[in-house]
């Protein structure tokens, strides 16, 4: 039989019908001309779920994504379309709500330019056709008196939708105030649940990068509400994967295709811990910290005289660093103790680096710290933790290495510096040179984001510094 153009579009028809993804694909073109289609496994995962609430398996869904990543397109364009046409429901009511009134009217154009297109119309223009006395940018209407409409928390009075597409209803700089976040969280348990056509059926979107704990995401998991939470982290992250993740490996990222590891390094140093933490990683943490914070540790500008006692402590990575994972670093923490009991935190050593290139460091600090600074090495479990340890001993002969077995959690070890930071007896050393001063900032990230931060080496390290000082509960290899 010969394939005809009838026989594409029918099939293109049929495709569609079956499959949202598939929609997506073929629509593409359709509203970003310009911009190459590139599929990434979360499409499909995404589409996945908003099959399911388009089926009614799901009415509450909060889904987590990093910026960039067709979020909006997916849920505010393509969806309705989706629905009118190829699912044959043109009665199908949206209300979209976003922060900015201009947001909403960014993707309400999309979609309407989408269903008013020419391929759009050769296959479901029988069934749907937008009405010329409601065809504008704030508001559009089919002929089966399905629409879609903008709105924003402050003005959605009068508006009532089979979908509530609450796409970046908190805006980043809202985030950081509690007027601002408490407002919005008012807005949704009390104005929100009554813009719904149908309380048994209706559904309600959410869909938001992670801006504070406490912004609507939090907000909704505070309260314990039945909303199904589906949160994709760029990076991923084994202990707190959504059932929906499909990945297997720590760090592998979600969408190489656009955001290879190249790109995804340079935002995380342009957007920095706390930002990258909830915008890219769905993981957002106090920007003054839980056990630490910012204001606790005061930046002296030069080492007090008369300082005792002095302590190298070092924490390694146990992966090294390639193309695709984010390990941790390693990380050596020096500090001195001073004769009033206070404590100067004076430098940190940290690098993604090789086996060889590690042990080259810290012969090389441990030269350039001096013999009376304590080296402290922690050692792992098993015997290949004791042979690293012992290598250690060896390659530090002459200087005064210390090994320690770590043990309990993070947070507890961490706690006593806490302690001492909050009660004002820590600072950090700053000399006023950049590049010598350049570790204090990751520092301050790390540690004021700790124990909700990707990466914790500098803060073991530090832990295990100030316990030195204060305790010198450490041994030598000759001890064991």
């Amino acid at each position: 039989m010969q394939l005809t153009a009838e026989h594409v579009w029918e099939a293109q028809r049929e495709l569609c019908r079956r499959s949202f993804v598939d929609f997506v694909r073929l629509a593409w073109p359709v509203i970003e001309p310009a911009t190459p289609y590139v599929h990434g496994k979360h499409v499909e995962v995404v589409c996945a779920v908003l099959e399911s609430v388009a089926r009614g398996e799901i009415r509450r869904l909060a889904l987590n994504v990093p910026p960039g990543t067709m979020k909006s397109t997916l849920v505010g364009v393509m969806l309705p379309a989706w629905l009118w046409g190829p699912q044959g429901r043109p009665g199908e009511r949206f209300v979209g709500v976003a922060h900015e009134q201009t947001l909403g009217i960014r993707d309400n154009l999309k979609c309407r330019r989408l269903i008013g297109s020419e391929w759009y119309q050769r296959l479901w223009g029988d069934t749907v056709k937008l009405t010329s006395d409601q065809n504008e940018k704030l508001n559009f209407e089919n002929n089966r008196t399905g629409f879609r409409t903008v709105a924003t928390p402050s003005n959605i009075t009068g508006r009532r939708g089979d979908f509530v597409l609450c796409d970046d209803i908190l805006s980043a700089s809202q985030a950081n105030s509690e007027a601002e976040r408490e407002k919005v969280n008012l807005w949704l348990q009390e104005a929100l649940p009554t813009r719904m056509n149908d309380p048994e059926r209706s559904a309600i979107i959410l869909v938001m990068q992670r801006l504070h704990e406490r912004d609507p995401t939090g907000f909704i998991k505070a309260q314990g509400w039945d909303w199904e939470h589906v949160m994709l982290p760029m990076r991923y992250e084994p202990d707190r994967a959504s059932k929906w993740d499909w990945r297997t490996e720590p760090g592998e990222l979600m969408f190489p295709e656009r955001f290879p590891e190249h790109v995804v390094a340079e935002l995380e140093k342009t957007l920095g811990s706390y930002a990258s933490a909830g915008q890219l990683q769905q993981r957002p943490a106090p920007r003054e910290g839980g056990l630490f914070k910012r204001a606790w540790f005061p930046l002296v500008g030069a080492i007090p005289a008369g300082r005792g006692t002095r302590v190298r402590a070092w924490d390694f990575a146990a992966t090294e660093k390639n193309a695709t994972n984010n390990p941790d670093y390693s990380a050596g923490v020096i500090m001195s103790r001073g004769s009033g009991g206070d404590y100067l935190i004076e430098g940190c050593e940290r690098m993604r680096a090789s086996s060889l290139t590690v042990h080259k460091t810290v012969r090389s600090r441990a030269e350039t710290d001096g013999t009376d600074t304590i080296v402290k090495i922690p050692q792992d479990p098993a015997q290949a933790g004791k042979d690293q340890a012992a290598q250690y001993i060896r390659e530090l002969a002459g200087f005064n290495v210390r090994v320690h077995r770590p043990t309990g959690k993070k947070a507890e070890r961490a706690e006593p510096l806490s302690v001492q930071a909050e009660a004002g007896n820590v600072s950090i050393l700053r000399t006023g040179d950049p590049v010598r001063d350049a570790w204090i900032e990751p520092f301050l990230d790390e540690i004021c984001l700790f124990p909700a931060a990707a990466h914790d080496d500098q803060v073991d390290a530090a832990a295990d510094a100030f316990k030195e000082l204060a305790l010198g509960s450490t041994y030598t290899l000759a001890g064991w």
